[in-house]
């Protein structure tokens, strides 16, 4: 994907596919099982899809059985969290720091040493394998 900002939304039509558009833009999810990243153990850092910006190491992978590609940590300042109050519940949304593409979602019922569970969609991420 090419640089892109919130400030060129008419852009994000272009440059993502309908899928990736309605979770990055619109705050979507993708259905549990289904991401090409959930159950990926290869080496490697995943990527924002948004922007390219480096979002998580293959190191922090684990598999938390909820159906999403699960970390326990990201890259420094990558990220950042907001309150989310739809679908009759607050949860805290992850977003991109450099796009604010929406990601998923952390839960602080993940493994040591940070022990969160940063649920995030497949179809928001590239991955690069290490090499």
């Amino acid at each position: 994907m090419s640089e892109s900002s919130p400030d060129s939304e008419p852009n994000w039509h272009e440059e993502l596919t309908d899928e990736e558009y309605e979770i990055l833009r619109e705050r979507g999810t993708e259905a549990r099982f289904s991401g090409e990243h959930v159950d990926r153990d290869d080496d490697g850092i995943y990527r924002c899809k948004g922007c390219g910006e480096v979002l998580f190491d293959s190191g922090t992978k684990y598999d938390s059985g909820c159906g999403w590609p699960s970390f326990y940590a990201a890259e420094n300042d990558a990220v950042e969290t907001r309150e989310d109050p739809r679908h009759g519940m607050t949860r805290t949304e992850v977003v991109c720091a450099n796009c604010e593409g929406h990601l998923g979602h952390v839960f602080d019922d993940g493994p040591e040493p940070t022990g969160k569970r940063f649920c995030i969609n497949s179809v928001a991420l590239d991955f690069e394998d290490e090499e």
